[in-house]
């Protein structure tokens, strides 16, 4: 599978006339509702402090962003920022997992809402522990809800019964040796399910501080079984503001949408504008239901 750029990136980009986003627009869990795209987005600061933002689109490219953030630092775990949302739909709520970052920790946090707008605040699921990357399932895996997160260098899984206390923490992935994913890896968005299993997107980068993306398979019924990962990347930074900006050589995504003919990946290039790229249905069941090159 390969990602190819929508012509009009980036879709968003930094808003000078408001402090709070005047550095930058990047990292952004997307929901698909009602027929509309949904950014949560991650805003940074002419201080230098994030908060997440909001913006809807009827098509996926042309956004309306509010004036203020939806979200933003509430006690001293997230005194320095709120930061790369990854957004799941559970039931009838929206469920965010997000980055606290208090200036020297960086711990998952949870929030939710009934409409991607006002957010009450859970916790912290992993209190205390230096991590990130958290992204939930869209259900639950023999009946206990499950959270993607990272503690480095690899990709981890955890089971809840009530989204606040967490256990059986496994491995899902590890870097490979001498490839583009050989140094540290994370998880983007909540997974999609499909027949043949956990539809996982990833980002990863080796020695030379690359950020691309990838792709993985995961099983149904035990996602710490990794059915397919493809070789190549997915996505890697080509374009001018992927390559030089706050973070330069940079694609990192935090959510992507699956209409029925179309995936869009919504992707921050170099920690300071949003672009979004898309493959086909065709291509993707290609992944899914083909032969793959390179297994884990």
């Amino acid at each position: 599978m390969k990602l190819q750029r929508y012509q009009g990136n980036p879709i968003l980009t930094p808003r000078k006339e408001h402090a709070w986003e005047a550095r930058g627009g990047f990292n952004a869990a997307t929901v698909y509702d009602r027929g509309l795209f949904h950014l949560l987005y991650r805003a940074r600061g002419t201080d230098g402090v994030s908060s997440i933002g909001y913006a809807v689109s009827a098509d996926g490219f042309d956004w309306l962003r509010l004036d203020r953030p939806v979200l933003e630092p509430a006690n001293e775990h997230e005194a320095k920022g709120v930061e790369d949302p990854r957004v799941t739909r559970i039931g009838d709520t929206f469920y965010m997992c997000y980055t606290a970052y208090s200036g020297t920790l960086w711990q998952i946090a949870l929030a939710r809402s009934q409409n991607l707008i006002a957010w009450e605040r859970m916790g912290f699921p992993l209190s205390s522990e230096q991590n990130k990357d958290a992204a939930l399932f869209p259900e639950k895996i023999r009946g206990r809800y499950c959270m993607l997160h990272r503690r480095e260098p690899d990709i981890w899984i955890a089971y809840s019964d009530d989204l606040l206390h967490w256990d059986d923490h496994q491995i899902v992935m590890r870097p490979r040796p001498d490839a583009w994913d050989s140094y540290k890896i994370g998880a983007n968005g909540p997974p999609f399910k499909t027949d043949a299993g956990w539809l996982f997107f990833y980002h990863g980068f080796a020695k030379d501080k690359v950020y691309r993306l990838g792709v993985a398979l995961l099983d149904l019924n035990d996602p710490t079984v990794v059915l397919k990962r493809q070789g190549e990347p997915i996505l890697e930074p080509e374009e001018d503001w992927e390559l030089h900006g706050d973070v330069p050589n940079v694609v990192f995504s935090c959510g992507q949408v699956m209409t029925e003919d179309t995936l869009y990946v919504y992707y921050g290039g170099a920690d300071r504008v949003i672009g979004v790229a898309t493959a086909g249905m065709p291509e993707v069941l290609s992944f899914i239901q083909g032969e793959v090159a390179t297994r884990p």
